[in-house]
């Protein structure tokens, strides 16, 4: 795995500094393992405590957001009412032991870009992979390459070539966000997305699609074992309350195709998250169309040893908090 090449202290060494999921080999070899969670969403502020033993949440607090305080965009200012955000993290941390904690913060899918690259080889040094890196993404981000972070995960490919799964996020969005947590004494020592850190609640047997919806945010992953085959975000036409089921149908056939076209396989299982009191109305679509058992990711075989406030948690769009749990935040 590849340490960045800044030293410890600067932005881009603190990013992304995670496991992809559990099985996976460790995203960075070293990374701390903050105990407290920050989710901020579109609609929401949340925070939780993990326990002692994994599987266990000692403390969790959520407060909602008005529509528009957040606008997440890999370009543009992201937090357009900063006073609503801090004042609804403040309320949040104020019902967390101990938050002076060091914060491991998750942001919208939409501020991050995710690519799974072939390459015929990499430098195995970070400070020589790095500038290859950026190269190749010069073309595939909607601004400079030099205003990033990067991180990145070698796997291998379909036919056992080099892949490496990258990720990218404008410098100025981020800091939007970890300035949120600065301005109340907090220390965000690792910034990823969501659905990257909910990851680790999928199963670790065959080949599972996630779904998952936040604000108009549709990401979809697919996973096989220890790869992560499919990654795509989309800015949906609404929300989950109103959004139609073959919309979502429309989005995620093309990962499904591009999957059984490169992997030479079919998806076993799909998972949901995001969808709430609409989830029964489009795990049934779903299933209709794609021949496979569709179910909540609180139904995922990782989610069954949680304890009850962790299940409770997932349940209630607050899976990426419990995610981290699993991949050691405790």
């Amino acid at each position: 795995m590849n340490s960045l090449a800044a030293p410890p202290q600067t932005l881009e060494n603190r990013f992304f500094q995670f496991g992809l999921i559990r099985r996976i080999d460790r995203w960075l070899n070293v990374m701390p393992h903050p105990s407290l969670v920050v989710e901020i969403s579109p609609d929401h502020v949340a925070a939780a405590r993990c326990g002692t033993f994994r599987g266990a949440i000692d403390a969790c607090a959520m407060e909602p957001l008005q529509v528009a305080t957040v606008m997440p965009s890999p370009v543009e200012s992201n937090i357009t009412q900063p006073d609503g955000v801090r004042s609804a993290l403040r309320a949040v941390l104020n019902r967390i032991p101990d938050r002076n904690a060091p914060i491991a913060l998750l942001v919208p899918d939409a501020v991050v870009r995710v690519f799974i690259l072939p390459f015929e080889s990499l430098p195995r040094r970070a400070e020589e992979a790095l500038p290859v890196l950026r190269w190749r993404l010069k073309k595939s981000v909607p601004f400079d390459v030099d205003e990033t972070m990067v991180s990145w995960m070698r796997q291998a490919g379909p036919q056992g070539n080099l892949e490496v799964v990258t990720a990218v996020a404008r410098k100025s969005i981020v800091r939007e966000y970890e300035q949120i947590v600065e301005g109340l004494g907090g220390r965000a020592v690792i910034v990823l997305s969501s659905t990257l850190a909910a990851l680790p609640l999928l199963e670790e047997h065959g080949a599972t699609m996630l779904a998952r919806i936040s604000g108009k945010t549709l990401t979809t992953v697919i996973v096989k074992g220890s790869n992560l085959c499919v990654y795509r975000a989309t800015e949906m036409l609404a929300e989950a309350d109103i959004l139609e089921p073959q919309s979502v149908l429309e989005e995620v056939f093309p990962a499904i195709a591009y999957y059984q076209d490169t992997w030479g396989g079919s998806i076993d299982r799909v998972r949901l998250a995001g969808f709430s009191g609409r989830h029964r109305e489009f795990a049934g679509e779903l299933e209709s169309e794609l021949r496979v058992p569709v179910a909540s990711l609180a139904q995922a075989g990782s989610a069954h040893g949680l304890n009850s406030t962790a299940g409770e948690m997932v349940g209630q769009n607050l899976d990426a908090l419990v995610g981290w749990m699993l991949n050691d935040g405790a």
